[in-house]
């Protein structure tokens, strides 16, 4: 027989349907209990199995991701902060790791007065270009738990903005060093944890720089554009793990990294004229893409890469040579 949840045929004292299913299983149990397994007392039965089904319901009960045990690249500034703050409010056990270490304790601080409950914080040192440190970060990210159930691979960064007939080959190096084979060895390392846990969500951070030309910034481009490749592959791959990867592509957000072009001047100007919705992103909107992802309300989705950016992506990528005058 099927039941479903009807809040005008509970009542109102039973409003919520965890209430209702704790209701109905007290009053239903006992009957079949007693018409199943003749000579047992009913009673007695229910209160053996109390602390099972109370933790069964526990379970069914719980949301989104709380309890989930979470690391955070980059994750003491910016974007990859605001995430950790939103995973940690919805009780979440966050690691953030990054290279440098007053950075991060000045983060978990922050983050510490708005844990919620059964969540926590911590962080590790690691940059994510240099293996061993992060499958080390890795390692402390499933201390709460003993796996790991998401991971936000967000840390990355420039070192190359000009034009092809100036660019360095080390700049260019670094900068797809730090993000595309700091993403690739940030989900290395999560795999086997991952699959512990029966599965999890790998967001990776990826940029509307990577999908369509932004001039002057082609060598974050490029490497951004390989992040979204990486996820794609890795979500077809590890698919049959239950492990889910989508990146993000955030537009413009006003955050401490793009604080002197979100202040003001032609570049601004020029993203603005962009942009379908006509504003400067703030890193809440790209935190809340993050936790729907990494939660099991996109339980059901995998290999995409989502823009963030106000329909930027729907016209022209920004004029960065707008600041070389």
């Amino acid at each position: 027989m099927a039941y479903s949840f009807d809040p005008q045929l509970a009542g109102t004292v039973h409003s919520d349907p965890w209430d209702w299913l704790r209701v109905e299983y007290a009053r239903r149990a006992p009957q079949f209990l007693a018409s199943a397994l003749p000579g047992l007392d009913p009673a007695a039965v229910m209160q053996k199995l109390a602390p099972i089904t109370e933790d069964w319901i526990k379970r069914a009960n719980a949301k989104g991701v709380d309890g989930k045990a979470a690391l955070v690249t980059g994750g003491g500034s910016g974007i990859g902060l605001g995430a950790a703050t939103r995973l940690a409010a919805d009780g979440s056990h966050v690691t953030i790791c990054g290279r440098t270490e007053d950075k991060l304790v000045r983060a978990v601080a922050e983050i510490g007065r708005s844990v919620g409950e059964g969540g926590s914080i911590r962080h590790a040192v690691a940059d994510v270009p240099v293996e061993d440190q992060i499958a080390a970060a890795g390692g402390v990210a499933c201390e709460p738990t003993g796996s790991l159930d998401i991971l936000f691979a967000h840390a990355g960064g420039s070192t190359h903005m000009g034009p092809f007939e100036e660019a360095e080959a080390d700049a260019i190096r670094a900068t797809v060093d730090v993000n595309l084979v700091g993403t690739m060895l940030s989900i290395k390392h999560a795999v086997a944890a991952m699959t512990r846990a029966g599965g999890g969500s790998i967001v990776t951070m990826s940029s509307g720089v990577g999908a369509f030309p932004h001039r002057y910034l082609w060598a974050y481009g490029e490497a951004k554009a390989g992040i979204d490749m990486l996820s794609r592959s890795a979500a077809e791959e590890l698919g049959a793990a239950g492990i889910r990867v989508n990146s993000v592509q955030p537009g413009i957000v006003d955050d401490d990294l793009m604080s002197p072009i979100t202040a003001g001047g032609p570049l601004l100007d020029d993203y603005i004229e962009g942009m379908p919705l006509g504003r400067v992103g703030q890193v809440d909107d790209i935190a809340e893409a993050v936790r729907f992802l990494a939660g099991p309300e996109s339980s059901w989705i995998t290999g995409v890469n989502l823009p963030i950016d106000g329909g930027h992506h729907l016209r022209a990528g920004a004029n960065y040579s707008l600041l070389f005058g």
